[in-house]
């Protein structure tokens, strides 16, 4: 994600299962005389015991330890929604195929207002209640440990953006505009319009059908399939196929310039705002695929299906987002021109936040030094200025607060301060000066290969430099990812 408003950056109740166990006897007996044709008797398997108890309330993530739930996995989710600007009303109906990680009593999904109409667990009625952003599920019995269940949810009620307690991190989620929406945010925007397990720890497969009214387009993440009118309404259709962080889903819902094509055998699907008069957005925008050709160089292959990119202009709006496969841009980063700077952050985060998600918001240098570094490396692929200069410029422009709050240890207030970009990115040139540009690709390439589609942290991320590269590295990484001083170059 691009920092927010700085153009200037450029760019349940428990249920005891009673098994059966079957008694040995205290002497032992003969084995029975089979007589022909007769099936041979046997002692009856005991059924497994087990405890069932209501899954966490929060998936463990030190930061936010509201976020996310615990207990359960989900492979994939069914979005339906229904949308009336003129009304500003939202309907859902949302199919949430999940695994149980324990004997399950009852599970939380993440859901920010809205009203709840009815929630099934296997087709049958569940018991609901809500606390908070918490929606409380007891199904009518327990499900196992490994045991695949299905929880369908249908709800309504005019959807408001999600406000994080620390103010600097602002708010995600449903923007309602004049003739549509915009929905997108970090660390968390997923709950404000679905019920979710809002956390990147539960990446999943997604399936979104937007209805909105006729003459409305409506972009999401991944490839578009049908688009079917009906009446004054038009279902758009996207999937994603690939393993996706709730906070990385979209939806925006407007009128738009949309320019389609294909690129490597994968469609490409972007859409300007006709906001905005014809322009830098466009050709920027129309600059994404040579962007991640180039990128694929430096990271390995492009992860997912489809390219493309949205630019929205709202006035609450002044940051970029990674949302997979498809990054929305604020038009402001385009008032000046041509800006490929920040295409080239937002399509770094596709292998670097997207692909490989963080563990844990701790993580966060990860996603943004490397997208950071992106943009350095492409203005060097481009003849705008090495990736030397600029480290160098960004050592030397660097504030003293940027030294003292580590980018690998931030705070969750701070996951979105300079430090976490500015010394993420020279985090990693130090690296890169310090075992050579072929072991620094090679270490980059390794993880993209290892991680996409899961989770990483930084400690992975700092061993598996070190195997790559044959050197001790724990001085280095101390000193720029966790030091409150700065390092002498």
């Amino acid at each position: 994600m691009r920092p927010r408003g700085q153009f200037w950056w450029v760019a349940v109740m428990a249920i005891t299962a009673v098994g059966l166990v079957a008694c040995s006897p205290s002497q032992p007996t003969a084995a029975p005389t089979a007589t022909a044709g007769a099936t041979p008797s046997s002692v009856p398997t005991p059924e497994p015991s087990h405890d069932f108890k209501p899954g966490a309330a929060g998936i463990g993530d030190p930061y936010f330890p509201a976020y996310g739930n615990g207990g359960y996995d989900v492979a994939s989710y069914g979005i339906k929604v229904k949308y009336d600007p003129k009304t500003d009303k939202l309907s859902g109906d949302v199919t949430i195929t999940a695994a149980a990680t324990q004997d399950l009593s009852g599970f939380n999904l993440d859901l920010a207002g809205l009203s709840v109409r009815s929630v099934t667990v296997d087709d049958v009625a569940a018991t609901v209640r809500r606390q908070a952003n918490e929606l409380i599920v007891t199904p009518a019995k327990g499900i196992a440990s490994g045991g695949t269940f299905v929880t369908h949810v249908v709800y309504d009620g005019v959807p408001k953006p999600v406000k994080n307690k620390y103010k600097d991190l602002g708010e995600g989620g449903w923007f309602a505009t004049a003739d549509g929406a915009i929905v997108l945010g970090q660390p968390d925007s997923a709950a404000g319009w679905f019920p979710v397990n809002d956390h990147p720890l539960d990446k999943a497969v997604y399936t979104i059908e937007a209805t909105v009214p006729k003459g409305l387009t409506a972009v999401s993440n991944g490839v578009l399939g049908t688009t079917t009118t009906t009446g004054a309404w038009t279902t758009w259709t996207w999937s994603e196929s690939k393993p996706m962080a709730s906070y990385l889903s979209t939806l925006v819902i407007g009128k738009f310039r949309v320019t389609t094509g294909t690129h490597n055998g994968k469609p490409v699907y972007s859409a300007v705002t006709t906001k905005i008069a014809k322009g830098a957005a466009d050709t920027s925008v129309a600059h994404t695929v040579k962007i991640a050709d180039f990128l694929e160089t430096q990271f390995g292959p492009y992860p997912f299906d489809s390219y493309g990119g949205v630019v929205i202009s709202d006035d609450r709006i002044h940051f970029a987002l990674e949302t997979q496969s498809r990054p929305v841009y604020s038009a402001g980063f385009f008032r000046n021109g041509v800006n490929d700077t920040v295409i080239a952050h937002e399509l770094a985060h596709q292998w670097f936040g997207d692909a490989i998600a963080v563990h844990h918001w701790e993580d966060i240098w990860l996603n943004e030094g490397f997208a950071r570094y992106a943009e350095w490396l492409w203005n060097d692929h481009a003849g705008v200025q090495s990736a030397q200069k600029s480290f160098n410029l960004t050592y030397q422009r660097s504030t003293p607060d940027v030294w003292k709050t580590p980018p690998g240890r931030p705070g969750a207030a701070h996951i979105f301060d300079a430090t976490v970009y500015d010394r993420g990115a020279m985090t990693l040139h130090a690296l890169r000066k310090a075992v050579g540009d072929r072991a620094f690709f090679a270490i980059v390439k390794a993880w993209t290969t290892e991680k996409t589609g899961g989770n990483g942290t930084t400690a992975e991320f700092v061993a598996l430099a070190e195997k790559e590269s044959g050197k001790q590295l724990d001085s280095l990484f101390d000193a720029w990812l966790y030091g409150k001083t700065k390092p002498k170059l």
